[in-house]
């Protein structure tokens, strides 16, 4: 085994401190946890939490931020948080709205979540769930009753964030996070194991010249291992069974995520995303916003894994809405303009409309303004 490690057993401790020194401003350890949260929490808005096993970095804590997670409980390798670590996740992201769990269809996650919930409402915080299911290629796995929940988890995080900062109440926040489960799928693949850094060897053996489809992200077995094929056969299997799965109707417009499973070179992604992208016009399916890059990984497997979302005006907007994440970043639309309100401290103590500002710089580019700009006191572009 090849890894940058130290000690096995201190794999998530030290990767977790590692992220709050690497974001000092953006994230904070709660002490004696596995539990990263936001630096700062907003007053008066829907706590948004999710957590699972570690390994497919940087989901979970690379969400956490504004428009997106408010906190992540992190598990070893593989396995889920405890019942007692989740609740202190749901506990320490409470302002008094309320908090909603992201949770993945593993039998873990969903049985250590569930006995969270009731632990923090005991303590008067109210906890909504939802569970993600969005893998097609299994109904039933090694993990899981029903569908596995896999990187369309990510289209998750985004659209319950943007609702959640746009001061949507706890059940408005669930209500969009069940409409964007109801309209996604996922498949992946694998052409390598991963090694996990407690066994130090490959998880499942794969041929010089196999791999394995409908691979889940913990090496789980997939729907048919199979002779190497083409990045275009392999772009093009994955996306076929998505649509297969979702049927929408000609003319839909969908948001698309390419994703690597942690060993596989970025160039190859983008190839992989040629069929994707052919699949789905061949189809008569519009093409919103496609992502391509590492959002769910496993640890150093190589592989990927195609995720399609039906949108509407709805989601789009939320989709689109500005997110300031350690992963993940959204500028928002408006070409000048700001996110949301934040308890983020402001210079003239005006936390109620203290918000950061945004620049366009390009057709399609913008930067945020160094720090936080007070909307009474930058209206016009000349003073900003």
């Amino acid at each position: 085994m090849q890894k940058l490690i130290n000690d096995p057993d201190d794999y998530v401790d030290e990767m977790l401190d590692g992220m709050v020194s690497a974001y000092p401003d953006r994230l904070t350890r709660v002490d004696g946890t596995k539990v990263l949260t936001r630096d700062t929490l907003i007053d008066g808005k829907v706590g948004i939490v999710t957590g699972g096993g570690s390994g497919h970095e940087p989901t979970h804590a690379g969400y956490i931020g504004d428009g997106m997670l408010d906190g992540a409980a992190a598990g070893e390798i593989f396995t889920s948080p405890t019942a007692d670590e989740l609740n202190a996740l749901t506990e320490s992201c409470d302002t008094g709205e309320g908090v909603l769990c992201v949770v993945k269809n593993y039998e873990g996650d969903v049985m250590n979540f569930d006995t969270a919930a009731e632990m923090a409402e005991i303590e008067d915080v109210n906890v909504e769930q939802i569970v993600v299911d969005d893998d097609v290629a299994v109904e039933d796995s090694l993990y899981t009753s029903g569908r596995r929940g896999v990187c369309g988890t990510i289209f998750v995080h985004k659209a319950v964030g943007a609702k959640a900062a746009a001061g949507g109440s706890l059940e408005e926040v669930a209500a969009v996070g069940e409409k964007v489960v109801d309209n996604i799928g996922t498949m992946g693949m694998a052409l390598t194991s991963c090694v996990t850094p407690a066994k130090g060897e490959e998880t499942f053996d794969l041929g010089e010249d196999e791999i394995e489809l409908g691979i889940g992200i913990h090496g789980e077995p997939g729907t048919e291992r199979t002779d190497q094929l083409s990045a275009e056969q392999v772009g093009t299997h994955l996306t076929e069974n998505v649509i297969e799965d979702l049927d929408p109707e000609n003319g839909t417009e969908v948001a698309v995520i390419v994703n690597g499973m942690g060993g596989t070179p970025l160039s190859e992604l983008f190839i992989v995303n040629n069929a994707v992208q052919s699949t789905l016009k061949g189809d008569g399916l519009e093409i919103w916003e496609t992502m391509v890059g590492d959002y769910m990984t496993s640890l150093d497997m190589r592989g990927c894994s195609v995720t399609v979302c039906i949108v509407d005006d709805e989601l789009k907007e939320l989709l689109a809405a500005p997110a300031d994440t350690p992963a993940l970043t959204r500028a928002g639309d408006n070409e000048w303009g700001y996110s949301w309100t934040t308890a983020t401290g402001c210079v003239w103590g005006n936390k109620s409309s203290c918000r950061p500002y945004w620049i366009r710089t390009g057709s399609s580019h913008r930067i945020r303004l160094g720090n936080w700009g007070c909307w009474p006191r930058c209206e016009s572009h000349t003073r900003i």
